[in-house]
């Protein structure tokens, strides 16, 4: 029921007696009648030595379509060996998917790594899988149940709404004159209600005047709880589906508001159409962005997510933005969910343990998104894990999932976090070295050598950040943030059982604290370097100041410089010139001597007496201070990031 996001069949189409037996079988297969289609291309298939690409094609993906995935494979395989690499990365999803139900996880791994050549997409899937692997490492953080209002038929898609819980099920066989949704042969889909902690509650259907013939499902709520966003076919009237010249019924989200228990001044958002499909929306907490998935022209796979910004009043501000290639692949993305500048969402592209997978990625722009990663056993399973949420307080939360042992097609589970035992739990606030104010948002980055895995989360308003690193490694944390230095932290765990370690904290020291400007050239906030009389080697004295160039230096190792030494008036004029070079030369092989990267000082140049700060020239009479402001060493600042100008830049 996950793929009612596509389409629904209007009516039955007519099969005359005249058409031959694969035409009867495609038919079907455009109809999402798949059971039909099966028996069908079975008996074409048994009556050739070989069927053509089209029935085994047809064949897989009607398999595939209602999650018989045992099924699909060995047809998947077949097209695999004779069509190569015209097989088409959206089979290759497929097919992985098939091999990954079936816990043939090596084959699948080999599969990925033979098909893909490009070498970019091919090191984004292994990052993946180490990522994953690297959880199994540490034990689950999370216990999943299995909710007691489940039934037998399809139930998905919860959402919290005042300490209660809305979902849609297909449950109700009255709806729609008994109609059944032709691709999964089950009802059409209702918004229902129960009592979260309530185990002996019956659900109820979620507002008294919801409740169109078809489906009604997948929904998100303002802030206030009073504007919602819904998931409906397109209608014409309340029991009449409207259908394109395909003669289906895509899906639209609308917008209404509640009052008195019932939806009012339903509106369809401005970017919805006939020709495609738009639904499960999702507010961002602060209701700026509307998230969604559709199938709309121009997208990268089956199902992209794509996102609009709305006005105060809820309207909708810009035409849809898709999220890009590091979110949607050639596979399906839908269910996006969105919490603490963290984007989650379901996917059989990227790499997952089977079917639909939960992931998680970070938030850095509405076109800036970090590597999505795996959410890990016990969320994920190798078969379809989709429709995640999480609460507020955060660690627990619901999704819904067809994998083994449950009770329907789709079943809702609530996941709680566990507590770690063999794991630490490191926590703190991230600071401003200089203001000692709380850093909101700044960037922790998460690695060890073992795992060779990243992980990337962000500071809380009050710049807290609260990380569970996994046993015996040496974990390295780096804490970022455009504008600030980088910092660094080692924390080494043990194999047993460790205490929280709280209150750390992190000071980050700001880039403008370090730099003075001249108009648009920014330099290393120094006092004078001095050197002693007719020398260029580098004194105690000039060391202390040096010093604050090589912290800049090591704290923002995206910046380059040239070092300018300049002299006063006071002797012969090549004279100076010689002096301040062989100074700007020795402060450099200094900079260097400490650790300073050579290609990081660009140049090292003298200029003698040729740009005094004043009027200090030959022959003009001056005092020790005017002739000193002219001694001077700048550093200045000719490059801070070689990409994008971002002192800061996670990658």
């Amino acid at each position: 029921m996950k793929k009612l996001l596509l389409y629904t069949l209007m009516g039955f189409c007519l099969i005359g007696s005249a058409q031959t037996k694969e035409s009867k079988a495609d038919e079907f297969f455009n109809d999402f009648k798949f059971d039909k289609a099966i028996v069908l291309y079975k008996e074409l298939a048994a009556k050739k030595n070989r069927p053509s690409i089209h029935i085994m094609q047809n064949l897989a993906a009607s398999y595939f379509n209602i999650n018989e995935y045992t099924l699909a494979k060995p047809w998947y395989e077949k097209l695999y060996r004779i069509q190569g690499r015209e097989f088409g990365e959206g089979n290759i999803i497929k097919l992985v998917q098939c091999l990954k139900a079936d816990n043939e996880n090596d084959r699948a791994d080999n599969l990925l790594k033979d098909f893909y050549t490009d070498k970019d997409r091919l090191k984004v899937i292994m990052t993946q899988k180490r990522y994953l692997d690297s959880l199994e490492l540490v034990k689950e953080k999370y216990e999943v149940s299995n909710l007691a209002f489940n039934g037998k038929k399809s139930d998905f898609a919860p959402v919290q709404f005042n300490d209660r819980l809305i979902f849609a099920s297909a449950r109700d066989t009255i709806k729609s004159n008994g109609e059944l949704y032709p691709w999964n042969k089950q009802p059409y889909l209702d918004l229902y209600i129960t009592n979260e902690n309530d185990d002996t509650y019956i659900p109820e259907k979620f507002l008294n005047n919801l409740e169109s013939a078809y489906h009604d499902a997948t929904l998100t709520f303002s802030w206030d709880g009073e504007t919602v966003y819904f998931t409906r076919n397109y209608l014409k009237t309340k029991n009449k589906l409207n259908t394109n010249e395909d003669g289906l019924s895509n899906m639209e989200i609308l917008r209404g508001t509640i009052v008195n228990n019932e939806m009012m001044n339903v509106t369809s958002l401005s970017f919805n159409s006939k020709k495609y499909s738009c639904g499960h929306p999702a507010l961002s907490p602060d209701g700026r962005f509307l998230y969604f998935t559709s199938n709309m022209p121009g997208g990268y796979g089956e199902s992209d997510i794509y996102v609009v910004e709305l006005n105060t009043n809820g309207d909708v501000l810009s035409d849809p933005m898709n999220l890009g290639p590091a979110i949607n692949t050639r596979g399906r993305e839908m269910f996006p969910f969105i919490q603490d500048e963290r984007i989650y969402f379901s996917s059989d592209g990227h790499y997952g343990l089977g079917g639909l997978d939960v992931f998680g990625s970070v938030i850095f722009s509405k076109t800036d998104y970090s590597m999505p990663m795996n959410m890990g056993k016990p969320i994920n399973s190798n078969m379809d894990d989709f429709s995640f949420i999480r609460e507020k307080e955060k660690g627990n939360g619901y999704f819904a999932s067809n994998r083994h042992g449950g009770k329907g097609d789709d079943d809702i589970y609530r996941f709680s976090k566990v507590k770690p035992i063999e794991c630490l739990e490191y926590s703190g606030y991230v600071i401003n070295k200089i203001t000692n104010e709380p850093i909101a948002q700044a960037s922790l980055e998460i690695s060890n050598s073992t795992d060779e895995q990243i992980h990337i989360l962000r500071t809380d308003e009050n710049g807290y950040y609260n990380v569970t690193l996994p046993c015996n490694r040496e974990n390295n944390l780096l804490f970022f943030k455009a504008g600030f230095s980088r910092e660094s932290v080692k924390i080494i765990t043990g194999e047993g059982v460790e205490n929280a370690s709280t209150n750390n904290m992190v000071y980050l020291t700001p880039f403008e604290s370090l730099i003075v400007k001249e108009g648009n050239v920014e330099k290393i906030k120094v006092d004078p370097i001095y050197f002693d009389y007719d020398k260029s080697n580098i004194t105690t004295r000039a060391e202390i100041e040096l010093e604050k160039v090589l912290f800049a230096m090591r704290k923002f190792p995206d910046i380059k410089i040239k070092i300018e030494s300049h002299t006063d008036a006071r002797g012969s004029d090549s004279y100076n010139l010689q002096l301040s070079d062989d100074r700007a030369k020795s402060t450099s092989k200094y900079l260097i001597a400490q650790g300073v990267a050579s290609y990081r000082i660009v140049s090292a140049n003298g200029f003698g007496e040729t740009q005094l700060k004043n009027k200090c020239a030959n022959g003009v009479q001056c005092s020790e201070q005017e002739h000193l402001l002219n001694r001077r060493s700048n550093f200045i600042i000719v490059s801070k990031n070689n990409e994008n100008d971002n002192l800061t830049n996670a990658k």
